[in-house]
């Protein structure tokens, strides 16, 4: 450890590692493959880099992106190290130097695209001298369960044992247990340690605003009108979307578009200028962002469902890394999950489909342009199914480019892969109907568990913190549903919300969905929590989610007035409808008065002091709209303050001589 501090020192220019650096530096130091999963801006890089120099020779890095090559070639350079990279981005003879000078042991570093270890002689020129370090950075790529994956990352393993004996480290942000084992199975990693660190961000906020699609450009606008939430990094679903988003924010903040569709210079531009502070929002598709090391970025917002929780986890680390307070904001419906599946089915066609093109690869190698002709394809769309189907073994594609018909065992896989897709869409979907607290949410999807501590900062812990979403008081009708649900869950705990569902509501009265809202909306306020379970039936596991109160749930009971805050488009489309069975008449109302905003101020001031003395949210006193009403009708007795909306026995017990004695000073 006193040799890789000292190399820490006066190489790389740091006084001390950071949290878990320096016991990945030493194992991979020490010659052992190791599989390193730590979050975005955790310092990866270095736990590689420091390593490779310690080892003495060259270090070989493979690595996926063009930006985030260029991104560390440039910064070790800065720092004195002899790296250079070979990508399809350097000019040919660049590249040959690059060669040149990896023989003749002239680099510290350097930095390959996975698809270089196809060409002809490639690796055996590499061989020549076999490097000290061989690093797989990106390393979810590799694996098929994984959410960014590329079949020429799943060839690695084919290729990487002629440079053997080199100890072998893969490095991801975002790696589900599943994928960790493959890719350590896929890398053919010997004595593997997995050291899996630190997936919980301190220092992010976590919100969530469900909106349509058509109303969160505005909401874009509005966060990044605040000087506060920049530099902002905004991912939107399509190109089309980024380039007028784009377009409207520079109306009023230097903004920049970023997408796969635009030439290599523009994007190349709209990077620096971001990362030099020259703008202060670059607005992209999920084509920007891998390896970028900006540290100060404020806020990182969503337009629209992401694919993957990964996918997601990836994208919002990028927000933050200085550890200064940060936000993540993603809007979403249920229109983006349509939207999803609109792609899967695009870019993952029946087997019948598939099959057609295996055949038609049978009759000997083709090249790509023929086949194109053949098939009637177009070549973006015959160039993804070929991927697919080389990834499970159907297809072979040689280092001139034709193609030839592979196994016939390539359709289970295909159809797992299919299945497995499905189910990312339905954990970022879950992930965004959660009740529960969005980092401890993300931690349980990674199997990182620390010491379960919710993070008080997200949309659910911290509401009154929310910069986009806003708060307001049931309905009379979401108020008699309420009472309703917690009426049932007194009588019988643990129900399973289908049978809640059923046995209170008919489809009319309170749709599934919004019903499931409301128990969220009593989950997300302490009255309730909600459990998974499950049973088996016709040697199927079914699995169904139980409702059950919590103490405060208990304590509450009926008296829901001011206890409960709902998401503004929560029960948007049962606010009108009538609801039978109510548990409670409805009151009178007490005036149309307008508040004396004086009043309301005084009133707002002594919920602030009775929150603090309880411990708990301003809300959970009362809200705003019950305030509103003390103000406009001003009682001077427990018996006029009880016939205001909002306030019932219990309340009126608890503060009534507080609010009374407010109103007269």
């Amino acid at each position: 450890m006193s040799e890789l501090e000292t190399i820490l020192r006066e190489r790389f220019g740091f006084d001390s590692f950071r949290p878990h650096q320096a016991e990945a530096c030493a194992v991979i130091g020490g010659g052992q493959d190791c599989l390193l999963v730590m979050p975005t801006g955790a310092g990866k890089s270095l736990c590689y880099q420091l390593p490779g120099i310690a080892r003495g020779g060259s270090a070989l890095v493979i690595s996926p992106l063009i930006s985030l090559m260029e991104d560390q070639v440039a910064k070790l350079q800065a720092q004195g190290f002899r790296a250079a990279r070979i990508h399809s981005g350097r000019p040919r003879e660049e590249s040959r130097q690059a060669c040149f000078d990896w023989r003749e042991d002239k680099l510290d570093f350097l930095f390959i695209a996975p698809e270089r270890l196809k060409v002809p002689g490639f690796v055996e020129w590499l061989a020549q001298r076999k490097p000290s370090l061989i690093a797989v950075d990106e390393a979810h790529c590799i694996s098929a369960w994984g959410h960014d994956f590329r079949p020429d990352y799943r060839l690695l393993g084919q290729r990487l044992p002629a440079l053997r004996p080199a100890p072998v480290v893969a490095l991801t942000a975002t790696a589900t247990p599943m994928v960790q084992q493959d890719i350590v199975n896929q890398l053919d990693l010997q004595n593997c340690r997995k050291l899996i660190h630190g997936f919980r961000r301190t220092n992010l906020a976590i919100e969530l605003a469900e909106l349509k699609p058509s109303q969160r450009a505005d909401g874009a606008c509005k966060l990044l009108a605040k000087g506060e939430n920049l530099p902002a990094i905004v991912y939107v679903p399509s190109r089309k979307e980024c380039e007028a988003l784009a377009q409207q924010i520079a109306e009023f903040t230097p903004c920049m578009p970023y997408h796969a569709g635009l030439g290599a210079d523009e994007r190349d531009s709209a990077q620096a200028a971001f990362i030099a502070g020259d703008i202060s929002v670059i607005v992209a598709t999920t084509a920007f962002g891998m390896g970028i090391d900006k540290h100060n970025v404020r806020t990182v917002i969503h337009t629209a469902l992401p694919s993957s929780v990964e996918g997601y986890y990836q994208e919002i680390g990028r927000a933050g890394r200085d550890g200064l307070p940060s936000r993540a904001i993603l809007m979403w419906s249920w229109a983006d999950r349509r939207l999803h599946e609109w792609f899967l089915e695009r870019d993952y066609p029946p087997v019948n489909e598939m099959r057609s093109l295996w055949n038609s690869l049978g009759h000997g190698g083709a090249d790509f342009d023929s086949l194109c002709a053949e098939l009637e394809l177009k070549p973006n769309v015959l160039g993804g199914r070929l991927d697919k189907l080389a990834a499970q073994g159907g297809a072979i594609i040689d280092a001139d480019g034709f193609i030839s018909q592979g196994g016939n065992d390539w359709i289970e896989p295909y159809e797992r892969q299919l299945a497995h897709k499905h189910d990312q869409i339905d954990r970022i979907l879950n992930f965004a109907q959660g009740n529960g607290c969005r980092m401890l949410a993300l931690l349980n999807h990674f199997g990182d568990r620390d010491d379960g501590r919710a993070c008080g900062k997200c949309d659910v812990c911290a509401p009154q913190q929310c910069v986009l979403k806003s708060f307001r008081e049931p309905n009379e009708a979401e108020m008699s549903a309420l009472r309703l649900i917690m009426g049932a869950l007194l009588e019988r705990d643990e129900l399973s919300t289908g049978k809640l569902h059923r046995d209170n509501f008919n489809e009319k009265q309170l749709s599934r969905r919004d019903f499931e809202e409301l128990i969220g909306a009593l989950e997300k306020n302490g009255l309730v929590f909600t459990m998974q379970d499950e049973f088996e039936k016709d040697g199927r596991t079914i699995q169904f989610k139980r409702a059950c109160l919590t103490d405060a749930g208990r304590e509450t009971g009926l008296e829901l007035d001011g206890a409960v805050m709902l998401p503004d488009v929560v029960g948007a489309k049962s606010a009108n409808k009538s609801t039978k069975r109510s548990g409670k008449a409805k009151k009178p109302s007490a005036t149309t008065s307008p508040a004396d905003p004086e009043a309301v101020e005084t009133l707002k001031a002594w919920r602030l002091q009775q929150a603090k003395s309880e411990g708990v949210k301003a809300f959970r006193v009362f809200g705003n709209k019950t305030l509103e009403a003390i103000a406009a009708t001003k009682p001077a007795t427990k018996d006029e303050l009880l016939n205001v909306p909002g306030i019932g026995p219990a309340k009126l017990e608890a503060y009534g001589d507080g609010i009374l004695e407010a109103l007269r000073g």
